[in-house]
């Protein structure tokens, strides 16, 4: 069994978010990878479809089995991307869970409405990113200053194109799944969680904020390791 991460949003280096789950995975004997979205990282950037395509590659590289972790908007791709021989259990966290023909931008703000201006600004050239000023009170709240630094370091632009796609498939819908509901994300809130979860074959739910995967890697390699 081998776990292939799929990071967020306006984010790069995948690699470097999921590193401190892929340590405590390893030193159990699971192997893990991360996937590089186009819409985040290529030029011209690409789309949706083209993340999802990126991850049905890495799939396709080898027969052994997966489980297929993606992170808020990861699962949008994960969901389109996750119907594949490989894929034995999908994981969600702190994710959008669409069906098909649904969009992100489906599920209205994903971030708390208290918090004038806009979280995300576009800037007029099919690109946007996340307002440096929001990043750390509403998704990096627990990061010590080190890891503040390294996050901020990687954090760019995408394909705005993404947030309106919809999704050709539920790969829900034939694979199981698990949704982890993070209780003290200031990002997604909550209650938004739950209401996606909902979808799953079961949550589980962890008191940590937007990315466990960073800051308690205990917590969510734990929970993966369940399910191998």
């Amino acid at each position: 069994m081998r776990v292939l991460f799929v990071h967020g949003a306006f984010v790069r280096d995948g690699a470097w978010w999921w590193q401190p789950t892929a340590d405590v995975l390893a030193r159990h004997g699971l192997r893990s990878s991360a996937a590089v979205l186009p819409s985040c990282e290529a030029e011209p950037r690409g789309d949706l479809h083209d993340d999802a395509a990126a991850v049905r590659a890495l799939l396709d590289a080898s027969d052994e089995p997966v489980l297929l972790v993606g992170h808020s908007y990861g699962g949008m791709v994960i969901t389109e991307a996750g119907n594949h021989p490989a894929v034995r259990r999908l994981v969600y966290v702190t994710s959008f869970l669409p069906d098909a023909g649904e969009a992100l931008a489906d599920f209205g703000a994903a971030e708390p409405l208290e918090h004038p201006p806009p979280v995300h600004v576009s800037h007029g050239d099919g690109t946007a990113s996340v307002r440096e000023e929001f990043v750390r009170p509403l998704f990096a709240q627990d990061f010590d200053d080190a890891t503040y630094a390294g996050a901020a370091a990687r954090l760019t632009v995408q394909n705005e194109a993404v947030f309106g796609q919809r999704t050709t498939t539920a790969a829900w819908r034939e694979i199981p799944s698990t949704y982890i509901v993070c209780a003290e994300d200031r990002a997604t809130l909550p209650e938004t969680q739950r209401d996606q979860a909902q979808r799953a074959t079961e949550v589980v739910e962890l008191p940590v904020p937007h990315h466990p995967f960073v800051t308690r890697p205990d917590l969510v390699a734990e929970v993966l390791q369940t399910m191998t």
